[in-house]
């Protein structure tokens, strides 16, 4: 379904571009702010023209173009203000340009003091000062290992942090403290805290590497130094949220577990006694810790057992493994009765992270969500413990165990789809919902079902632009997958908004609504043997459209209404197109997406062809009576032109730098004529003013040759290109009647005839 290999019908003599340009945001220095404060922040990206404001997920985060000398903005950079009660953690930053709204870029409020350290610091000669409780801003170059210096007293407890995995960098940090002279005193190269108690008073310094010592504007990190208490776990720098956190945490989970794991507890004389249903705290520490917890159950009983940790941000693969106690002969021995192990993704991901056998997306977990059906009145353990826990002690590695009756549930993620080629260009864009007018693009939505939900799921997206309509392809009972279509009018004007996303279900007689989190790639991939995807979520779902450009494509049915078809019959269903370019190739492979029809065999619709006739046969595709809504879907190579407008506007701007050009150098000529004609006593005059004039046609010259460049640039750009993408129909209505029951006396003549 994902792998769009309808493709097979597109010329794929050569690489392709895949993917019409989008809006991405790639880097921000700094990376974050402290509550109650203001900070000067430069972007970089690609296709970010005409960058027109810089947007946080949260309302408590904004932003103004800072001002250069003349009173204009200053390309890419905004003066960022953080409410003194903005939340702490990691937001997202978008930027609006002429193509709408960008990709995601991590921005953390923290309470911290923060500076930004840009001066070279590459030796312990070099080390930067740095502020105990405070966070440092940086970015490392490639083969480069930055210094810092702290002072430090003896028996205070430290918590030093380099944040970069969960914050969009590319950056794998090895962080080593060492003494003054540069000899390493610890290490850590797994990302998590370094907790550093010096035996004496002095200075000492903090090395900052890339486990392959990679580097570039991409490779920030933000690096945390502050003194903690001396009990109790060290903080952790906020991070992102992963894919498989959508499942988490349950409906109606209280903050905080109702009893806490008492160790020891990990041998078969040591089990904690418990009382079900519960709900418990505990942590994977020591290594190949194993926890045990005791209590009585009667046949008949079912219980769902989970266990969260991997989707709280945690390196960690819970396992649990329920067992009966039998006592025989004084002793007491143990019989297994489950083994629980990991949340599976509902749908077959990416083996390889190429993503042409399936989405790089996991909603599926390493925890555990399952069921123990209790046959025998007795007395049962769980144990639970980390797979890989004896290669790992950490005492923050910690999990949730809920044990519970039935509560049928569900948790919904969606991403838009991407294409999904073997060759040219792969699929992990990090894709924002900019919409060109006339567009319509596609999101996946996927379902983890909770303790036996098995029913309909609509799905629902609200709050979108002026122009804009999102229609729900449910997901089927019993299914876990839909999708919602997105579509701009073609007379759109540009605008942008936050959406949300909700399913909807009847669950034991109520309607259930629960929110869908969205997710996207944190870079855009463009050759997935050098690099692997990186998915996590979302802190909010803006959708924009811009009409600087058009859809090369839109269909639809040929009218807007019902289509109706009678079960087991055919129906014939016109669709118009509207083709604004070029297309390579002789046709578009087709197939449907929405239940009931997804089945429908590939068609081939001309290229250029304004109408097109399809047939559902509904008896063939075995559709039963009901209302449906399905789109058609397919992958076309268009004769792409980028920013067509922009050759207008920089022909205008070539014409204005050449006239003041040409007035310049008539200017400085007249005053050069002059200058040489001048007499004694007006010379020095003279020459100082027809040198100012020399070095205003020196400039003037300069943005002639510019404009000319620029000029150039936009019209290669604008060149026909061939770009592969997918393109989407307005969605369709339908409506499958039941077949009319033959009349009583037909039944009884049928009844009666003989057998042949």
């Amino acid at each position: 379904m994902f792998g769009l290999l309808v493709l097979c019908a597109v010329p794929m003599a050569r690489a392709q571009l895949v993917g019409f340009p989008d809006p991405h945001l790639l880097t921000m220095l700094p990376m974050g702010a402290q509550q109650g404060t203001s900070v000067e922040v430069e972007i970089s990206g690609t296709h970010l023209e005409e960058v027109t404001e810089l947007v946080f997920s949260d309302p408590k985060i904004s932003a103004k173009p800072v001002l250069g000398d003349d009173g204009q903005p200053v390309e890419n950079k905004f003066l960022v203000t953080v409410a003194a009660d903005a939340p702490v953690g990691v937001h997202d930053a978008r930027v609006l340009s002429r193509l709408g709204i960008s990709s995601p870029r991590a921005f953390t409020v923290g309470m911290l003091k923060e500076r930004t350290c840009r001066d070279p610091r590459d030796s312990k000669e070099k080390a930067a000062v740095i502020e105990v409780n405070s966070i440092t801003n940086a970015v490392i170059p490639k083969r480069a290992i930055d210094h810092y210096a702290f002072p430090a007293k003896a028996g205070v407890r430290y918590a030093i942090e380099c944040a970069a995995v969960g914050i969009d960098s590319k950056l794998t940090p090895v962080v080593i403290v060492a003494d003054a002279e540069g000899r390493d005193l610890l290490v850590n190269r797994t990302g998590g805290v370094i907790d550093f108690s010096p035996e004496k008073d002095g200075d000492y310094l903090i090395k900052v590497n890339d486990l392959t010592y990679q580097g570039s504007d991409r490779h920030f990190y933000r690096l945390a130094l502050q003194e903690i208490a001396a009990e109790g776990l060290p903080p952790r720098h906020p991070a992102t949220a992963k894919v498989s956190s959508a499942s988490w945490p349950p409906p109606g989970l209280s903050g905080e577990p109702g009893l806490i794991e008492a160790e020891p507890n990990d041998a078969m004389d040591q089990a904690q006694s418990i009382t079900l249903p519960c709900d418990i705290g505990g942590s994977f520490y020591p290594a190949a810790d194993v926890d045990t917890y005791e209590f009585a159950a009667k046949k008949g009983e079912t219980w769902w057992i989970e266990v969260a940790s991997e989707r709280m941000g945690l390196p960690t693969d819970p396992f649990v493994l329920v067992q009966g106690v039998i006592e025989k002969d004084g002793e007491k021995k143990l019989v297994d009765v489950a083994e629980l192990y990991d949340i599976a993704s509902p749908l077959k991901i990416s083996s390889n992270g190429y993503s042409y056998d399936g989405p790089p997306y996991d909603i599926g977990s390493p925890d555990v969500l399952g069921k123990v059906e209790i046959e025998e009145d007795g007395v049962y353990r769980i144990q639970v413990r980390d797979l890989f826990g004896g290669t790992r002690s950490e005492p923050a590695n910690a999990y949730r165990l809920i044990v519970r009756k039935e509560q049928p549930d569900f948790a919904l993620a969606a991403w838009a789809v991407h294409m999904t080629l073997r060759n040219g260009d792969r699929a992990a864009f990090s894709k924002p919902m900019a919409l060109r007018v006339g567009d319509a693009t596609v999101l996946e939505v996927l379902a983890i079902r909770r303790d036996g939900f098995d029913g309909d799921i609509e799905l629902k997206m609200e709050g979108l632009p002026e122009g804009v309509h999102a229609t729900g392809l449910k997901i089927p009972a019993g299914k876990s997958v839909g999708h919602i279509v997105v579509r701009a009018d073609a007379n759109a004007k540009p605008d942008h908004s936050l959406a949300t996303i909700t399913g909807s279900a009847t669950i034991q007689g109520e309607t259930v609504t629960r929110p869908c989190r969205l997710a996207t790639m944190e870079w855009p991939v463009k050759d997935a043997k050098q690099e692997i995807p990186a998915p996590r979520l979302v802190n909010s779902a803006p959708v924009s459209v811009s009409d600087s450009e058009a859809a090369p494509l839109s269909f639809a049915a040929a009218e807007e209404k019902v289509w109706e078809v009678i079960e087991g019959e055919k129906l014939t269903l016109p669709l118009k197109a509207i083709w604004r370019e070029d297309f390579t190739g002789t046709s578009i492979k087709m197939k449907a997406y929405g239940a009931g029809f997804d089945t429908l065999k590939p068609f081939e619709i001309p290229l250029q062809a304004e109408t097109y006739e399809v047939e559902l046969d509904t008896a063939a595709l075995k559709t039963k009576p009901g209302e449906y809504t399905i789109a058609f879907y397919g992958g076309g190579v268009a004769k792409y032109r980028y920013n067509p407008k922009g050759i207008a506007k920089a022909e205008e701007e070539k014409k204005k730098a050449e006239s003041e050009a040409a007035v310049a150098a008539a200017k400085a000529k007249s005053l050069a004529d002059a200058a040489s004609s001048a007499p004694e006593e007006k010379r020095a005059e003279a020459d100082a003013a027809s040198k100012a004039a020399a070095e205003k046609q020196k400039a003037a010259e300069a943005a002639r040759s510019a404009a000319e460049k620029h000029l150039a640039e936009v019209t290669k750009a604008a060149a026909p290109k061939d770009r592969v993408d997918i393109h989407v129909s307005t969605p369709i209505r339908i409506r499958v009647a039941a077949k009319p029951e033959a009349p009583a006396a037909e039944k009884t003549v049928a009844k009666a005839a003989p057998k042949q």
